[in-house]
Protein backbone atom coordinates (compact mmCIF):
# COMPACT_ATOMS: atom_id res chain seq x y z
CA UNK A 1 0.00 0.00 0.00
CA UNK A 2 1.21 3.52 -0.83
CA UNK A 3 2.16 5.94 1.18
CA UNK A 4 -0.74 8.01 -0.21
CA UNK A 5 -3.50 5.16 -0.21
CA UNK A 6 -2.54 4.73 3.49
CA UNK A 7 -3.51 8.31 4.02
CA UNK A 8 -6.23 8.10 2.88
CA UNK A 9 -7.71 5.10 4.59
CA UNK A 10 -6.55 6.77 7.87
CA UNK A 11 -8.36 9.40 6.95
CA UNK A 12 -11.56 7.31 6.20
CA UNK A 13 -11.15 5.64 9.49
CA UNK A 14 -11.14 8.67 11.38
CA UNK A 15 -14.29 9.69 9.59
CA UNK A 16 -15.99 6.29 10.75
CA UNK A 17 -15.23 7.11 14.51
CA UNK A 18 -16.23 10.13 14.20
CA UNK A 19 -19.41 9.53 13.08
CA UNK A 20 -19.46 6.17 15.98
CA UNK A 21 -19.00 8.56 18.56
CA UNK A 22 -21.48 11.09 17.69
CA UNK A 23 -24.20 8.21 17.03
CA UNK A 24 -23.00 6.92 20.40
CA UNK A 25 -23.85 10.27 22.28
CA UNK A 26 -27.41 10.52 20.66
CA UNK A 27 -30.48 8.92 22.44
CA UNK A 28 -31.13 4.75 21.70
CA UNK A 29 -34.16 3.71 21.05
CA UNK A 30 -35.81 1.75 23.55
CA UNK A 31 -37.23 -1.56 23.75
CA UNK A 32 -40.49 -2.05 25.28
CA UNK A 33 -41.93 -5.25 27.24
CA UNK A 34 -44.26 -7.14 25.32
CA UNK A 35 -46.86 -8.57 28.18
CA UNK A 36 -48.39 -11.55 27.73
CA UNK A 37 -50.70 -14.30 29.05
CA UNK A 38 -52.51 -13.18 32.40
CA UNK A 39 -52.16 -13.86 36.32
CA UNK A 40 -49.73 -16.73 37.09
CA UNK A 41 -50.18 -16.51 40.65
CA UNK A 42 -52.44 -18.83 42.10
CA UNK A 43 -52.76 -16.84 45.09
CA UNK A 44 -53.60 -13.16 46.02
CA UNK A 45 -50.83 -11.99 44.43
CA UNK A 46 -50.19 -11.75 40.93
CA UNK A 47 -47.21 -12.58 38.20
CA UNK A 48 -46.88 -11.47 34.89
CA UNK A 49 -44.79 -12.41 32.32
CA UNK A 50 -43.35 -10.77 29.27
CA UNK A 51 -40.73 -10.70 26.48
CA UNK A 52 -38.44 -7.58 25.33
CA UNK A 53 -36.92 -8.21 21.87
CA UNK A 54 -33.77 -5.95 21.87
CA UNK A 55 -31.59 -6.02 18.64
CA UNK A 56 -29.79 -9.38 18.86
CA UNK A 57 -31.50 -11.29 22.29
CA UNK A 58 -34.97 -12.18 23.56
CA UNK A 59 -35.35 -11.51 27.07
CA UNK A 60 -37.93 -13.36 29.67
CA UNK A 61 -39.67 -10.46 32.21
CA UNK A 62 -41.21 -11.36 35.02
CA UNK A 63 -42.78 -9.23 37.07
CA UNK A 64 -44.41 -10.00 40.67
CA UNK A 65 -46.68 -8.40 43.39
CA UNK A 66 -47.41 -10.02 46.47
CA UNK A 67 -50.29 -7.74 47.14
CA UNK A 68 -51.80 -8.05 43.98
CA UNK A 69 -52.31 -5.70 41.28
CA UNK A 70 -55.17 -3.19 40.19
CA UNK A 71 -55.35 -4.97 36.93
CA UNK A 72 -53.17 -6.23 34.02
CA UNK A 73 -53.60 -5.72 30.13
CA UNK A 74 -51.60 -7.57 27.66
CA UNK A 75 -53.68 -7.76 24.63
CA UNK A 76 -56.11 -4.58 23.62
CA UNK A 77 -58.09 -2.24 25.44
CA UNK A 78 -57.39 1.33 26.71
CA UNK A 79 -54.43 2.87 25.04
CA UNK A 80 -53.30 4.56 28.67
CA UNK A 81 -49.97 5.59 26.79
CA UNK A 82 -51.16 8.07 24.52
CA UNK A 83 -50.40 10.70 23.46
CA UNK A 84 -47.08 9.26 21.40
CA UNK A 85 -45.92 11.93 19.54
CA UNK A 86 -45.15 15.76 19.58
CA UNK A 87 -45.44 16.59 22.59
CA UNK A 88 -46.06 13.05 24.37
CA UNK A 89 -44.43 12.63 28.35
CA UNK A 90 -42.18 9.65 27.35
CA UNK A 91 -40.08 10.94 24.87
CA UNK A 92 -37.01 12.72 25.71
CA UNK A 93 -33.45 13.29 24.74
CA UNK A 94 -32.91 10.37 26.26
CA UNK A 95 -35.85 8.31 24.67
CA UNK A 96 -36.53 8.21 21.12
CA UNK A 97 -39.80 6.42 21.82
CA UNK A 98 -43.35 5.51 23.80
CA UNK A 99 -44.14 2.44 25.01
CA UNK A 100 -45.77 0.73 21.90
CA UNK A 101 -49.13 -0.87 22.08
CA UNK A 102 -51.44 -1.13 24.76
CA UNK A 103 -50.05 -3.11 27.59
CA UNK A 104 -49.95 -2.37 30.96
CA UNK A 105 -49.85 -3.17 34.60
CA UNK A 106 -51.78 -1.14 37.08
CA UNK A 107 -50.98 -1.15 40.41
CA UNK A 108 -53.23 -0.39 43.55
CA UNK A 109 -51.72 -1.99 46.79
CA UNK A 110 -48.28 -0.36 49.18
CA UNK A 111 -46.24 -2.93 48.95
CA UNK A 112 -42.80 -4.27 47.29
CA UNK A 113 -42.58 -5.73 44.34
CA UNK A 114 -40.08 -6.76 41.56
CA UNK A 115 -38.84 -6.96 38.11
CA UNK A 116 -36.75 -9.83 37.28
CA UNK A 117 -34.88 -10.09 33.67
CA UNK A 118 -33.73 -13.82 32.07
CA UNK A 119 -30.29 -11.71 31.09
CA UNK A 120 -29.19 -8.60 32.22
CA UNK A 121 -30.65 -5.41 30.97
CA UNK A 122 -29.13 -2.26 29.99
CA UNK A 123 -30.40 1.28 31.60
CA UNK A 124 -34.11 0.30 32.16
CA UNK A 125 -36.59 2.85 31.50
CA UNK A 126 -39.87 2.81 33.64
CA UNK A 127 -42.80 4.29 31.83
CA UNK A 128 -45.77 5.54 34.19
CA UNK A 129 -49.94 6.66 33.86
CA UNK A 130 -51.56 9.21 36.18
CA UNK A 131 -48.91 8.22 39.37
CA UNK A 132 -51.27 10.58 41.38
CA UNK A 133 -51.82 9.85 45.42
CA UNK A 134 -49.03 7.64 45.42
CA UNK A 135 -45.14 7.01 44.57
CA UNK A 136 -42.27 4.59 43.90
CA UNK A 137 -39.19 3.89 46.44
CA UNK A 138 -36.06 2.60 45.31
CA UNK A 139 -33.63 1.39 48.04
CA UNK A 140 -30.31 1.86 47.39
CA UNK A 141 -30.50 2.41 44.27
CA UNK A 142 -30.84 6.13 42.14
CA UNK A 143 -32.94 6.89 39.27
CA UNK A 144 -33.11 10.61 36.79
CA UNK A 145 -36.43 11.85 35.62
CA UNK A 146 -36.25 11.55 31.66
CA UNK A 147 -39.59 13.26 31.12
CA UNK A 148 -43.04 14.51 32.83
CA UNK A 149 -46.41 16.00 31.31
CA UNK A 150 -49.89 15.62 30.11
CA UNK A 151 -51.06 12.03 29.12
CA UNK A 152 -54.25 10.34 28.89
CA UNK A 153 -55.42 11.10 32.25
CA UNK A 154 -53.78 14.89 32.34
CA UNK A 155 -51.08 16.59 33.28
CA UNK A 156 -48.44 16.71 36.61
CA UNK A 157 -45.27 16.63 37.64
CA UNK A 158 -42.79 14.24 39.73
CA UNK A 159 -40.12 14.98 42.25
CA UNK A 160 -37.22 12.83 43.31
CA UNK A 161 -36.39 12.23 47.65
CA UNK A 162 -33.31 10.99 48.52
CA UNK A 163 -34.05 9.65 52.15
CA UNK A 164 -31.25 8.06 54.34
CA UNK A 165 -32.89 5.27 56.36
CA UNK A 166 -29.61 4.61 58.23
CA UNK A 167 -27.29 1.75 58.30
CA UNK A 168 -25.80 2.40 55.25
CA UNK A 169 -29.50 2.36 53.42
CA UNK A 170 -30.67 5.00 50.87
CA UNK A 171 -34.15 5.35 49.58
CA UNK A 172 -34.72 7.19 46.47
CA UNK A 173 -38.58 8.15 46.09
CA UNK A 174 -40.60 9.03 43.14
CA UNK A 175 -43.29 11.45 44.09
CA UNK A 176 -46.10 12.42 42.11
CA UNK A 177 -47.22 16.22 42.31
CA UNK A 178 -50.19 17.38 40.37
CA UNK A 179 -53.11 16.10 39.59
CA UNK A 180 -52.27 13.37 36.65
CA UNK A 181 -48.16 12.80 36.20
CA UNK A 182 -47.42 10.95 33.51
CA UNK A 183 -43.94 10.37 32.53
CA UNK A 184 -40.84 8.55 32.38
CA UNK A 185 -37.32 7.66 34.64
CA UNK A 186 -34.18 5.65 33.71
CA UNK A 187 -31.70 3.60 35.69
CA UNK A 188 -28.21 3.52 34.78
CA UNK A 189 -26.21 0.20 34.58
CA UNK A 190 -26.94 -3.34 34.13
CA UNK A 191 -29.66 -5.06 36.24
CA UNK A 192 -31.10 -9.00 36.52
CA UNK A 193 -33.43 -7.72 39.16
CA UNK A 194 -35.26 -4.46 40.30
CA UNK A 195 -37.35 -3.78 43.00
CA UNK A 196 -39.37 -0.71 44.10
CA UNK A 197 -42.39 0.08 47.31
CA UNK A 198 -45.35 1.02 46.20
CA UNK A 199 -45.71 3.51 49.06
CA UNK A 200 -49.29 4.24 49.21
CA UNK A 201 -52.20 2.22 48.05
CA UNK A 202 -54.49 3.79 45.44
CA UNK A 203 -56.25 2.55 42.11
CA UNK A 204 -54.66 3.16 39.99
CA UNK A 205 -51.42 3.65 38.51
CA UNK A 206 -49.70 2.04 35.61
CA UNK A 207 -46.19 1.30 34.36
CA UNK A 208 -44.41 -0.63 31.79
CA UNK A 209 -40.44 -1.24 31.51
CA UNK A 210 -38.66 -0.92 28.48
CA UNK A 211 -34.46 -1.06 27.80
CA UNK A 212 -31.98 0.45 26.01
CA UNK A 213 -30.41 -2.73 25.18
CA UNK A 214 -28.84 -6.32 26.64
CA UNK A 215 -26.07 -5.33 29.24
CA UNK A 216 -23.88 -7.35 26.50
CA UNK A 217 -25.25 -5.00 23.67
CA UNK A 218 -25.05 -1.66 25.60
CA UNK A 219 -22.38 -1.92 28.52
CA UNK A 220 -19.02 -3.77 26.83
CA UNK A 221 -15.96 -4.21 29.51
CA UNK A 222 -13.99 -1.72 27.79
CA UNK A 223 -14.81 2.23 28.13
CA UNK A 224 -14.27 2.21 24.46
CA UNK A 225 -17.78 1.20 22.78
CA UNK A 226 -17.12 -2.31 20.44
CA UNK A 227 -17.34 -0.32 16.70
CA UNK A 228 -15.59 2.57 18.13
CA UNK A 229 -12.47 -0.21 19.19
CA UNK A 230 -12.80 -1.40 16.11
CA UNK A 231 -11.93 2.09 14.18
CA UNK A 232 -9.26 2.50 16.53
CA UNK A 233 -7.71 -0.69 15.64
CA UNK A 234 -8.01 0.08 12.18
CA UNK A 235 -6.08 3.83 12.55
CA UNK A 236 -3.47 2.20 14.51
CA UNK A 237 -3.32 -0.15 11.84
CA UNK A 238 -3.08 1.93 9.08
CA UNK A 239 -0.92 4.10 10.84
CA UNK A 240 1.89 1.06 11.96
CA UNK A 241 1.38 0.03 7.86
CA UNK A 242 2.32 3.43 6.58
CA UNK A 243 5.30 3.41 8.89
CA UNK A 244 6.75 0.14 7.59
CA UNK A 245 5.99 1.05 3.98
CA UNK A 246 8.15 4.54 4.84
CA UNK A 247 11.02 2.80 6.15
CA UNK A 248 10.99 0.05 3.47
CA UNK A 249 11.05 2.96 0.60
CA UNK A 250 14.07 4.32 2.75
Amino acid sequence: MSTARSTRFLSRAIAALAFLAAGAASATPVYWTDWTGADTDPGAGFKGQGTIQTSTSTVAVTYTNAQGVGFYQSSGGTDFWDPRTGPSPYTSAQVDNAPTGTDIIALQYAGNQTLSFSEAIANPVFAMASLNGNGYAFLNQDFDILSAGCGHWGCGDFSKQVVDLGGGNIEYRLIGTGREPHGAIRFTGAFDTLTWRSMSTEFWNGFTVGVQGTAIEVLPPADVPVPASWALLAIGGAGMMAVRRKRKAA
